[in-house]
């Protein structure tokens, strides 16, 4: 059970960093991935995207086994997953601006 909320909690993360990643890719923007860095073009965060995804929903697989039909605590651990990870990429971006044009 503690095993399944931790792995709740990791796909929520992995999923809500999907998202930028892929109206990176729909806008035909630039955004930081650890594949090419801070210069990830479209294509690179597609795939960035993809792959935050599926290891999302395969930890969502996994957390299941052995669950029952209902969420319960498994969907706020993920819930919280994503909340934690978009708090931390707002904060980030307001006071890092990793992603933002810098102003010369």
């Amino acid at each position: 059970m503690k095993s399944s909320r931790i792995q709740s909690f990791a796909a929520g993360v992995l999923i809500a960093n999907s998202a930028p990643h892929l109206a990176t890719a729909v806008t035909g923007r630039q955004h930081l991935t650890p594949l090419a860095g801070r210069g990830s073009g479209p294509k690179v965060n597609a795939v960035w995207a993809a792959l935050n995804l599926v290891g999302g929903t395969l930890l969502l697989r996994a957390s299941r086994r052995g669950g029952t039909e209902r969420w319960d605590g498994d969907l706020i651990a993920f819930e919280t997953g994503c909340l934690a990870f978009a708090s931390w990429m707002a904060g980030s971006e307001r006071w890092l601006r990793t992603n933002t044009a810098r102003q010369e």
